[in-house]
């Protein structure tokens, strides 16, 4: 029986360390579906001038063109920008891209919303590396959309190699933190943040979801460009979970 190939493209901040590898790891013994990643400067998260004007379309939609010669089937930025600089940035991001391609995109801040959703999560937890006045933007954004975060944790890092460089051990006691907290899901929202492999034992640990946005965001695109997200169960259970909200 032959095997319908499925091309993945991802849009990547260029500092980031993790989402590569960890993509590879993902779909490694996933018969016909690859990842593809086309590259942006990004350095660092903060709120002034110059590092939100990293996220302009006009830099971004390059990556998605180049990510087109590819021929891939669904276009992902990869990255969780629009959390904290307004959801809306990220559709009019993916109709843009649709626009100038033809090929339907997803973000990571969109797909992370649609997997509360799915999931019914009432009572989310937020876990990420970044700043005291992101975070705080982040929860804002998001209780725009009707989520607001039950809880969270931070670790006040601005650079963003540096967020590749936490270790795992690190992020999985901030997850049991928010946890505790009362969280019934817990988003780890940073694509540079080492965390994908630790989702299926802390849900079996804590009985929670637990959704990291590397690996979401492939569970969204996958779906989006109309692959089996089955093969993936054993990273958690949103990959038992349609990304189809009917």
């Amino acid at each position: 029986m032959s095997i319908q190939r499925k091309r993945l493209g991802m849009m990547t901040p260029s500092s980031n360390s993790v989402l590569e590898p960890v993509n590879s790891s993902m779909l490694h013994g996933v018969a016909g579906v690859t990842a593809h990643f086309s590259r942006f400067r990004v350095t660092e998260i903060a709120l002034d001038a110059a590092a939100l004007n990293q996220f302009d379309a006009s830099v971004m939609l390059p990556a998605a063109d180049l990510l087109a010669d590819a021929k891939v089937d669904a276009i992902a930025w990869n990255g969780t920008s629009a959390s904290w600089l307004g959801i809306g940035r990220d559709r009019s991001l993916c109709e843009a891209i649709a626009a100038r391609t033809g090929i339907p995109a997803t973000t990571s801040t969109l797909a992370c919303i649609d997997a509360v959703r799915v999931l019914g999560a009432g009572r989310v937890g937020l876990v990420s590396p970044y700043t005291d006045d992101v975070q705080r933007r982040i929860g804002d954004v998001w209780a725009e959309e009707g989520i607001a975060p039950h809880a969270e944790r931070h670790l006040g890092l601005r650079d963003n190699f540096s967020f590749g460089e936490v270790m795992p051990a690190t992020i999985a006691d901030m997850i049991r933190a928010v946890a505790a907290d009362g969280a019934d899901a817990v988003v780890i929202l940073c694509t540079n943040f080492d965390g994908a492999a630790l989702a299926a034992s802390l849900e079996r640990e804590l009985g929670i979801a637990v959704l990291d946005s590397v690996a979401v965001t492939l569970w969204r695109t996958l779906e989006l460009a109309g692959g089996d997200i089955a093969p993936l169960a054993a990273w958690g259970r949103i990959f038992q979970t349609s990304a189809i909200i009917k």
